[in-house]
């Protein structure tokens, strides 16, 4: 099970720290992945982290998100600084069973969290 929290409202420039909290299995068996979806579009992959701690981002969030992940606490985090209007969207973290790598395609994540609404206002 995992439990995506820490959106709300922001503005243009400002900061969030999401978090993603897993219980059930061994956190650290897993790669992990951060996914948004905006009204009208559709989801995609922003951002994530393998079982050894490499990470993978989307071009659009590059040097602005950074993923990071504490096994002890079976948490991983998805720190945004400035944060676009276009950012705006559901963040839901998700989880796959993967030995190496950090996969792309939501297809490959088998647990889903539910989502956490960031609002990003101009």
């Amino acid at each position: 099970q995992l439990q995506a929290s820490g959106g709300g409202l922001v503005q243009a420039g400002g900061s969030l720290r999401l978090s993603c909290v897993a219980s059930g299995r061994t956190f650290s068996d897993f790669a992990m992945g951060w996914f948004r979806q905006a009204p009208g579009k559709e989801r995609e992959f922003v951002g994530g982290i393998s079982r050894s701690s490499t990470t993978a981002h989307a071009n659009s969030v590059k040097g602005r998100f950074t993923i990071s992940r504490d096994n002890a606490k079976n948490t991983m985090y998805l720190q945004m600084n400035s944060l676009k209007p276009e950012d705006t969207a559901v963040y839901s973290c998700a989880a796959a069973d993967l030995r190496f790598g950090v996969p792309r395609r939501p297809e490959l994540y088998a647990y889903w969290g539910q989502g956490t609404l960031v609002t990003v206002s101009s």
